[in-house]
């Protein structure tokens, strides 16, 4: 598989080719194994049993930022998904609520899935996360709900995906 032309260093792939499984290390995932239960100072995200939830921790938890929160305070978005066409600047206010609901979904059970920001660019939306697998989810669930042009570009050195979603 070669590099992308509209975006050098990235690999367009497919809906249907079970990517993502990481071949690369994830800079903002813990290169330790981190004391249980942690918490993070900025979220209240739990690191227990092996993985961040949302839950209690004891006052004597020990306090680490979440990979998430990590991100968000780099402004280095794992996800970058590009909302754009007549379809949807004439529906953007159901296709954002469209969004925000996957995230919210996607977050009550992984507090590292969140919406970093959302900002309009040259007649486009773009939406920021902190993780690829919500980019990819809520491009789905957009092509799901109204079709539209769906496309996927990832770079693995970088672990980084643009999702292009048209209409």
């Amino acid at each position: 598989m070669g590099t992308d032309v509209k975006y050098p260093g990235f690999h367009p792939v497919s809906r249907d080719d079970g990517l993502f499984q990481e071949r690369v290390h994830d800079t903002y995932k813990a290169r330790r194994k981190l004391p249980e239960p942690a918490v993070c100072p900025q979220c209240g995200a739990v690191f227990h049993e092996g993985r961040w939830q949302w839950g209690k921790a004891g006052a004597d938890a020990h306090r680490e930022t979440c990979p998430a929160c990590h991100r968000m305070h780099d402004h280095f978005p794992a996800g970058f998904l590009t909302l754009q066409g007549t379809f949807f600047l004439a529906h953007r206010e159901e296709i954002m609520h469209l969004v925000h609901n996957v995230e919210n979904r996607e977050r009550t059970g992984h507090p590292l899935k969140r919406i970093m920001a959302i900002e309009e660019k040259e007649g486009a939306t773009l939406v920021t996360t902190t993780d690829i697998h919500l980019a990819r989810g809520i491009g789905e669930a957009l092509h799901h709900a109204y079709q539209g042009d769906l496309e996927f570009h990832y770079n693995p050195q970088e672990y980084l995906l643009r999702v292009s979603w048209a209409r």
